[in-house]
């Protein structure tokens, strides 16, 4: 938490279980996500692109991305922020 605190503002952690699935949306702010625990599978919906995150992964995600996501077998615990 401290190293995303060094670069994103609004820092908070969140965990799903497995198979838990989020919808096609967006944010207006760009997204800084680190995996902590667990694995979990983000689509980039306009590129069809999938982004495969486990346990020490990073990604930012710029504002306006339409994106889902489905979280891996073994659940995950995630921490993000914003930019």
């Amino acid at each position: 938490m401290t190293r995303l605190r060094d670069e994103a503002t609004g820092c908070y952690s969140w965990s799903n279980g497995p198979g838990d699935r989020y919808a096609p949306h967006s944010h207006s702010y760009e997204k800084v996500l680190y995996c902590v625990d667990g694995s979990i599978a983000f689509v980039l919906e306009g590129e069809g692109r999938r982004l495969e995150l486990n346990a020490g992964d990073r990604m930012v995600l710029p504002a306006g991305t339409i994106h889902s996501a489905t979280v891996g077998p073994a659940g995950c615990t995630c921490i993000e922020g914003r930019r």
